[in-house]
């Protein structure tokens, strides 16, 4: 069995219908449970995404601010995505790196992968993130190569490229991987094809079941998410947590982490995009944090300086700084075409010195290779004690 069978099971658009019929008894019933510790169901999770549940927004961010200082502390992860290469095989209707786009394309070489390297590690990133378009240029042979020229130089490593076959990633999680983001952008099966025209992302299939191959290969933590503004973003919303609900239980040795990418302008042209604005995305934050306590929830420099700088305590626990998104950004081709545009664009330093100021501590590293006990950690000297 796979979550295939499960999504099967579900019509999107009735699935939008009961979320938009949910009522204020409905809304409150779910923030009892989430209150007193009970675990929330996906009835609940509809009520906490319904429209029903936006009077109770301020409630629902004060709850969720709770519990995340409660299980994860006062500290955010930060991050940077480092894009290898921009070549695609896809047809995809909002990204900036689509076959039809007519634009240079680069696929960085080992000293050029050392280059932009060396920038992040000298912000003070200890965990990066290794993005390509979905290519045979930058299969599992190239990643393979680029983890093990980064590895040295990093605690974590983590990937977002195109799917792979389980005993693919198996080999990677043997090259240092630690981590998968892997987005399904729309779980409506009537839109899908419409902003995924050709190449192989046009296969649904076999990216819907991704997360369990990951799972299968032993991945240490594995990223989902929707890319709101495709579709009925709390229909999305919900296939998401059911799809998380079901990999939790699956491959419960597992971390995972949910993203919340709104669409961004990008090379190419206009896309109708649904309504989603930063009121829905701190609606859909909270309502995953008070579904799921253990999930890592990401704020991306999608967003802009001002929203990141209130938002980021509402359940989030991750976020990406001074993020470059084309090849070659921070370092070798800084004038390569983005994958889309960033709206924060402070440097890393400035992110951490504003969570500083709010209280909050700046984790740069995600995973330590010891903890696999293929490297061993330093020595301690011996104290001789007379």
């Amino acid at each position: 069995m796979s979550f295939l069978e499960i999504w099967r099971r579900h019509d999107f658009a009735a699935s939008g219908a009961a979320i938009r019929a949910k009522t204020t008894a409905d809304v409150r019933r779910a923030l009892g449970c989430a209150t007193v510790g009970r675990g929330l169901g996906q009835e609940d999770l509809q009520s906490l995404l319904s429209p029903a549940a936006r009077p109770f927004l301020e409630e629902m961010a004060q709850l969720s601010h709770r519990l995340t200082v409660e299980r994860f502390g006062r500290t955010m992860q930060l991050f940077a995505p480092m894009y290898l290469s921009n070549v695609c095989a896809n047809v995809c209707s909002y990204c900036g790196f689509s076959a039809q786009n007519r634009i240079p394309r680069k696929v960085l070489s080992d000293a050029e992968i050392l280059a932009d390297a060396a920038v992040l590690k000298a912000h003070g990133f200890d965990h990066v993130l290794l993005v390509t378009g979905e290519s045979g240029r930058v299969g599992v042979n190239y990643l393979a190569n680029a983890l093990r020229v980064l590895r040295e130089k990093f605690s974590s490593l983590s990937i977002e490229v195109q799917p792979l076959d389980e005993a693919e990633y198996a080999a990677l999680v043997e090259e240092g991987l630690s981590a998968v983001l892997v987005y399904q952008e729309t779980y409506d099966a009537a839109i899908y094809p419409k902003h995924h025209v050709s190449g192989p992302k046009s296969d649904m299939r076999y990216r819907l079941e991704t997360p369990d191959r990951l799972g299968r290969a032993g991945v240490k933590k594995i990223g989902l998410g929707a890319l709101f503004g495709l579709s009925d973003w709390r229909a999305d919303a919900w296939f998401t947590g059911m799809h998380l609900r079901y990999l939790e239980r699956t491959y419960w040795k597992t971390r995972y982490s949910l993203s919340f990418p709104r669409l961004r302008p990008h090379e190419g042209g206009d896309v109708a995009v649904t309504p989603f604005d930063e009121r829905d995305l701190v609606q859909a934050v909270c309502a995953f944090r008070l579904f799921s306590q253990e999930v890592e929830l990401s704020l991306s420099t999608r967003e802009c300086e001002a929203f990141r700088d209130r938002a980021f305590r509402l359940g989030f626990t991750t976020m990406s700084a001074g993020s470059r998104t084309n090849p070659g950004g921070y370092a070798s081709a800084p004038e390569s075409l983005e994958q889309f545009e960033i709206d924060d664009a402070r440097n890393p330093a400035e992110v951490a010195a504003m969570l500083r100021g709010q209280g909050y501590e700046a984790v740069w590293k995600d995973w330590d290779a010891t903890y696999d006990g293929r490297t061993k950690p330093a020595a301690v000297p011996e104290v001789c004690v007379t």
